[in-house]
């Protein structure tokens, strides 16, 4: 299965982003309003300069309290993103982020972000793919 059919299987499209210069306390809100894990920082939605996660964020209230709540998102995000592009396949990227232990990666097409995986929507895509693979088998094997 490529990155692209995730994409298109997923129930919501796009990206949920935060401007540079937000405060960490603003991301926090909409990771909790969104129920989702991460937020890509980015000016115009399309070229990601970072992400900010749930884990970056309970990082820093375990150093540091409350006060890095008011911190900006510049100061605690991840920078070196590692991407994917859409006609890569899921196998290959679930492995990236096993090995690299992140859980959330951005698509980038032509230098854009056009998309957003979790590990939780690429191990989804890939049990799905298994079942298909087992049913064609046991339909081969009865004779359906």
């Amino acid at each position: 299965m490529l990155i692209s059919q995730i994409l298109n299987d997923k129930p919501t499209q796009g990206v949920v982003t935060v401007a540079p210069g937000s405060r960490v306390g603003e991301a926090a809100n909409t990771l909790s309003t969104k129920g989702i894990g991460g937020v890509i920082v980015c000016e115009g939605g399309i070229r990601p300069l970072g992400i900010v996660t749930e884990r970056d964020i309970v990082r820093e209230l375990g150093k540091r309290g409350t006060v890095c709540l008011d911190d900006k998102v510049e100061d605690i995000m991840t920078r070196d993103l590692v991407t994917c592009s859409p006609g890569d396949r899921a196998i290959k990227v679930l492995q990236m982020m096993t090995d690299r232990r992140f859980r959330h990666m951005p698509v980038m097409e032509d230098g854009k972000m056009i998309g957003l995986v979790s590990i939780g929507d690429v191990v989804k895509a890939r049990l799905d793919e298994l079942a298909n693979q087992a049913e064609a088998l046991k339909n081969m094997i009865m004779g359906y």
